[in-house]
């Protein structure tokens, strides 16, 4: 079991909200009328993996059914995991030639995000500092993985949303601080927005991706804040602004269906993190609970599920199953 706090304790640190920073527009409601809160019941370990193979857990995208695809640096694969934790590696993406280690930020080739299409088409995204290699890829039908979306070697793709809305791609850039934009079929990538919002102070910049109420928001990891871009009317991106702060090392985030509410990954503190629309943070799990280089969370209904990396420090990369309780 990943938890090692007694049943009691357990229960009571998920009835503690984990929140993301809300700022913009937030206000404090009376007592008598306090938002909603998401708390965590029942969580445990899905799947395992091979740390000392490289598969540091740092993407999810679920599957109907209760399974996942898991993308995995630095083992450079896309793995899947059924409904009762095993575990199978879909595609190992080969090192450029000469070896790598020329990838933006991070050196070496990785793989990071991974999304699945309504029609069950899995894309991931390749990051080997080499034109022609990084960019999304798609894995046939047959097997075989097909560069679909080119990027250039500077960038580091690091999240992948399919906006079904505009039929395209968004990715984020972390070395460049920027969120790209592509047409599903046959299109040519373009910078959708670069921000200085974005944009990273030492390491990574924009990093987690997702589309909410019509709006596009992205995680910033050096920054420790959550951006709300609008959609102009074309497609195109519009005024950023900053809803959520003092997030130090977040990675990934969703939404837990209450609004703006957020559970959000903290990886360099290995901690979930609940970001509640009346603007307070508490954690739900944290390094006592097990949790090492804490890098994703998506929210389907009423279950999160939540990939640890152990990309920093510790050897239990894994992925966890928890039910969602609204109170």
């Amino acid at each position: 079991m990943l938890l090692r706090r007694s049943t009691r304790s357990r229960r009571c640190a998920a009835m503690i909200g984990l929140t993301v920073l809300l700022l913009a527009g937030a206000e404090t409601p009376a007592a008598a009328t306090l938002p909603a809160r998401t708390g965590l019941g029942d969580v445990r370990v899905l799947a395992r993996f091979d740390r000392a193979a490289g598969q540091a857990a740092e993407s999810i995208a679920p599957e109907p059914g209760g399974g996942a695809i898991v993308g995995m640096i630095p083992a450079r694969q896309v793995v899947r995991v059924t409904r009762d934790g095993t575990v199978r590696p879909l595609v190992t993406m080969p090192l450029p030639p000469g070896g790598g280690g020329t990838t933006p930020v991070v050196g070496n080739p990785v793989v990071t995000g991974v999304a699945r299409s309504g029609a069950g088409s899995v894309y991931f995204l390749y990051s080997a500092g080499q034109g022609g290699l990084t960019g999304i890829w798609q894995l046939r039908r047959s097997g075989g993985p097909r560069l679909v979306v080119p990027l250039p070697a500077d960038t580091m793709p690091n999240a992948l949303v399919i906006d079904g809305e505009r039929d395209r791609f968004l990715v984020t850039d972390s070395a460049g601080g920027r969120i790209w934009q592509a047409p599903l079929r046959h299109g040519k990538a373009s910078v959708w927005s670069a921000d200085p919002a974005l944009a990273p102070t030492s390491f990574f910049g924009a990093n987690g991706l997702k589309i909410h109420d019509g709006a596009v928001w992205a995680s910033n990891s050096d920054r420790g804040t959550i951006v709300r871009i609008s959609v102009a009317e074309d497609g195109g991106s519009g005024r950023a602004e900053v809803r959520a702060m003092g997030l130090a090392g977040i990675d990934d985030f969703d939404f837990t269906g209450h609004g703006t509410e957020i559970l959000a990954a903290i990886n360099q503190a290995d901690k979930l993190v609940r970001v509640n629309q009346d603007g307070t943070r508490e954690t739900l799990l944290d390094a006592g609970d097990g949790m090492q280089g804490t890098t994703a969370v998506v929210v389907r209904g009423d279950r999160a599920y939540v990939t640890n990396g152990a990309n920093l420090k510790g050897d239990d990369s894994n992925l966890l199953l928890a039910e969602l309780r609204h109170r």
